[in-house]
């Protein structure tokens, strides 16, 4: 498995913000987390890309333990987009690219742009751009390094309907062509239930139930994943 989460623990203040959460997501696969807000989603995320350092349990990506200094040699092979992260306002959108790259020794700034839908707006600079241009900047950028494993965190959060369709059938595509392992976080029930093979449902630091989307409807005998949700929160 390229992620692999066992029983992990996590206290924040003196507050057990993580209990025994466990999942994995193997190549070619996107798992997607969902909950409230506070539910310890964002933590987890942290966790697996080294971020955070785990009370109890076990965090292995790419085969490597993220506490082991070993994983510094795995580090080019993981991208992270954190939730509230923007680009840098004083660059334009092909120099962010072209920054990010530079640091994990990639040069796919075409294809980069290209996914971002920017257009002439490339040479411009970042704090010309909307929200949602950010945004679909940010991914698009991550998308392009090709890494062995992506974590999102609320990937397409505030950006327009249409772009957002675009993002997700990019990284729809991308995992399909370059096996990608996926972790992924949001609030958008229709985009968790588009992009994800399997959903670990998160309440009060624990995964609650999880299963494939359509898996998960059938369960709780709802119409959709959002309806599915909020009855597995009523039930836990």
């Amino acid at each position: 498995m390229a992620i692999n989460v066992v029983g992990l623990h996590k206290r924040i203040g003196g507050r057990e913000v993580l209990r025994d959460i466990t999942f994995s997501v193997g190549a070619g696969q996107i798992y997607g987390l969902v909950g409230p807000n506070g539910a310890g989603k964002t933590t987890t995320l942290r966790a697996v890309v080294g971020l955070v350092r785990p009370d109890g349990g076990k965090v292995e990506v790419l085969g490597v333990d993220v506490t082991d200094r070993r994983f510094d040699h795995v580090r080019r092979d993981v991208a992270y987009l954190p939730e509230e992260v923007m680009p840098y306002d004083n660059l334009t959108g092909r120099e962010f690219v072209e920054f990010i790259h530079g640091l994990y020794g990639r040069d796919n700034v075409e294809e980069a742009l290209e996914i971002s839908g920017l257009g002439g707006r490339a040479g411009d600079k970042v704090k010309t751009y909307s929200r949602g241009m950010k945004r679909r900047l940010l991914v698009a950028t991550l998308l392009a390094l090709r890494t062995r494993v992506l974590v999102l965190d609320e990937p397409t959060a505030g950006v327009d309907v249409s772009h957002a369709v675009a993002l997700r059938e990019a990284i729809r595509s991308h995992v399909e062509a370059y096996r990608v392992a996926v972790l992924l976080s949001s609030h958008n029930m229709l985009e968790v239930g588009y992009l994800c093979d399997s959903v670990g449902m998160v309440s009060d630091g624990r995964i609650i139930v999880e299963g494939a989307p359509s898996d998960l409807e059938a369960r709780f005998g709802a119409r959709n994943l959002e309806e599915a949700f909020v009855k597995a929160l009523r039930w836990a």
